[in-house]
């Protein structure tokens, strides 16, 4: 190693040093050298994502994206615009490792190259909660105020106010809207059960 590349690297040590320090500090918490140096909420903004939105720097982001005001992006997800277009509402929740598609190319491999790339355009409604490692498969659209559970793969609709979750989802139950804005999970125990059932 040169003395300029040795140097380079001290340097950039030290100031992984002092941003780790002032990051537990701050937030109790530690993160890797890309999320200290650089900030999510610019990175939001460069990609033309509405005010206050937020997304980390392991993100990927492909075509087309747009995403609401206020919403939280998290680490290790794929958002897939490329299939026409995705679109996200404002002051969602996508949890880490959340991965959303708007293409496959599942005909595309299994004819050796000679079928196109199918391609379908995603919606997700403002207000929503997609749990760590939910897969939205292309042309789903998620309506408004849905909750979606850790590990589910979404290839239909949701209706707005929906809990739902398995491979594939189901609806479980309904998101109830109360005076003043605060929010009730309402589950439908049958339904439940009988993602239960088929989870064993």
């Amino acid at each position: 190693m040169s003395d300029t590349s040795e140097g380079l690297h001290a340097r950039l040590r030290a100031l992984d040093d002092e941003l780790r320090s002032a990051t537990r500090s701050a937030w109790a918490r530690d993160l890797p050298f890309d999320e200290l140096l650089f900030d999510r909420w610019q990175r939001a903004s460069s990609l033309g994502f509405g005010a206050a939105a937020s997304i980390y720097q392991s993100s990927y982001v492909y075509g087309d994206v747009s995403v609401g005001p206020g919403t939280w992006i998290g680490p290790f997800t794929l958002l897939d615009g490329s299939g026409g277009g995705l679109s996200i509402g404002a002051n969602c929740s996508i949890s880490a490792g959340v991965q959303i598609y708007t293409h496959d190319s599942v005909r595309r491999a299994l004819s050796g190259g000679l079928a196109d790339i199918d391609r379908a355009p995603v919606t997700i409604g403002d207000n929503c909660y997609l749990g760590p490692n939910v897969v939205v498969y292309k042309g789903v659209t998620i309506g408004a105020r849905s909750v979606v559970g850790s590990g589910s793969l979404v290839n239909r609709d949701l209706p707005a106010n929906s809990i739902a979750f398995g491979t594939p989802c189901k609806v479980v139950g309904s998101v109830v809207v109360k005076d003043g804005g605060m929010i009730d999970l309402v589950y439908d125990s049958a339904a439940l059960d009988d993602v239960t059932r088929r989870a064993i």
